[in-house]
C-alpha cells in the first residue's frame, strides 16, 4: 500500500497568489506553527516569496518543526503565447527551490479572466480550438523544461474561475498531454464547484492522479450561488469552503479508492478562506485546520 502524508497549506490561512485574491496578514511562522499544532506532517509552498526562498533556510524551519513539502501553485496565462516566457521563468524558479527539498512535482494552473471569475461553476465561456492549442504548447513547452533541467513533472490543479474547470475541460487537457509529464492534481472541491463528483474522477482516471487536495463545499452555499450568478471570490467570501465533513464531499469512499489504487503521495488540506474588508479571517483557520485533521484521524488518515 501507498504512503500517504497528510498536510494544509498557506492558502487554508487567508495567503493567496496575486490575482486569485492575496491577502497576507499572517505571518508564515504563525501558519507552519498553526499546521504542526493541528496535527499536520507538510505543507505547500504557498505564493513563491512567502516562506523562505533560501533552500538550506527554508529546509531548516521546515524541519525544526517536522514539516515535509508539498508542491506550490503557479498559475499561468496557459492559452497566451505572449506570457509563454515569463511562465517557463516563473515555473522554473519555482521548481528549483523545489528540487533542492526533494519535491518531484510543481502544480500549474491556469491564471482564468474576469469572465471565467465572474461565471466559475456555471456557463462561463470556455477556450476556442486555437486557444487550446496555445495552452497544450504551453504545457509541452513547460514540462520539458522541467524534465530536462530538473527531472521533475507537472501536476495541473483544475481550478474555479480559469479555463480548467469542468469536468469536459479537464478531460480534453488528459487526452492531449503526455503522462508522466502532465498529470493531474484532484482538487475535490474545486470540481464539485465545476460541475462534477470527484469520486467518479478518481474511479476514471486514477492513472493520471499524482497529487490530492482534500477541500470540503456546502452544497446549499453552492446552489445559491449559481442560482443568483455570484461570482468566484465573492463566493469565496461567503464561506462555500468548509471543514472537512460539513460538506457534501463523500471522503470516505474518495480514500477507500485511494488506499485500493495505491496512491502514494500528498493529501493537502485546503479550505480556501479569504479574509473580510477588515482583513478579518472568519472562522478562525486554525480551528478550521484542527477539525478537518480530526475529521480525517476517523478516516484512519
Amino acid at each position: 500500500m501507498g504512503r500517504i502524508r497528510v498536510g494544509n497549506a498557506p492558502v487554508s490561512f487567508g495567503i493567496f497568489e496575486p490575482g486569485f485574491g492575496a491577502t497576507r496578514q499572517l505571518a508564515w511562522e504563525r501558519v507552519l506553527d498553526g499546521i504542526v499544532q493541528a496535527g499536520y506532517e507538510g505543507t505547500e509552498l504557498g505564493p513563491y516569496g512567502y516562506l523562505p526562498t533560501d533552500p538550506v533556510r527554508l529546509a531548516t524551519e521546515l524541519g525544526a518543526r517536522g514539516l515535509g513539502l508539498g508542491s506550490s501553485f503557479v498559475p499561468v496565462a496557459l492559452a497566451d503565447p505572449a506570457a509563454r516566457d515569463a511562465a517557463v521563468a516563473e515555473v522554473l524558479t519555482v521548481g528549483r527551490l523545489l528540487a533542492q527539498l526533494g519535491v518531484p512535482e510543481v502544480i500549474v494552473a491556469d491564471a482564468g479572466d474576469t469572465d471565467r471569475v465572474q461565471t466559475a461553476g456555471m456557463d462561463g465561456p470556455g477556450w476556442t480550438d486555437a486557444q487550446w492549442d496555445e495552452a497544450i504548447r504551453t504545457f509541452e513547452i513547460l514540462s520539458k523544461a522541467l524534465c530536462r533541467e530538473l527531472g521533475m513533472r507537472i501536476v495541473v490543479h483544475h481550478h474555479a474561475g480559469t479555463y480548467l474547470e469542468t469536468p469536459a475541460e479537464i478531460a480534453r487537457l488528459l487526452d492531449r498531454t503526455e503522462p508522466g509529464r502532465v498529470d493531474l492534481l484532484l482538487d475535490t472541491g474545486h470540481y464539485v464547484y465545476g460541475g462534477g463528483d470527484p469520486v467518479d474522477l478518481l474511479r476514471l482516471r486514477a492513472d493520471r492522479i499524482r497529487y490530492v487536495h482534500y477541500k470540503d463545499l456546502d452544497a446549499a452555499k453552492l446552489t445559491g450561488i449559481r442560482r443568483d450568478r455570484i461570482d468566484m471570490r465573492t463566493a469565496w467570501r461567503r464561506g462555500v469552503f468548509v471543514p472537512l465533513g460539513q460538506g457534501c464531499i463523500d471522503f470516505p469512499e474518495l480514500t477507500r479508492l485511494l488506499r485500493t489504487q495505491n496512491y502514494e503521495g500528498w493529501i493537502i488540506v485546503e479550505q480556501d478562506t479569504v479574509a473580510d474588508d477588515q482583513g478579518r479571517l472568519d472562522p478562525d483557520p486554525f480551528v478550521c485546520a484542527r477539525q478537518s485533521r480530526d475529521y480525517l484521524a476517523g478516516l484512519g488518515l
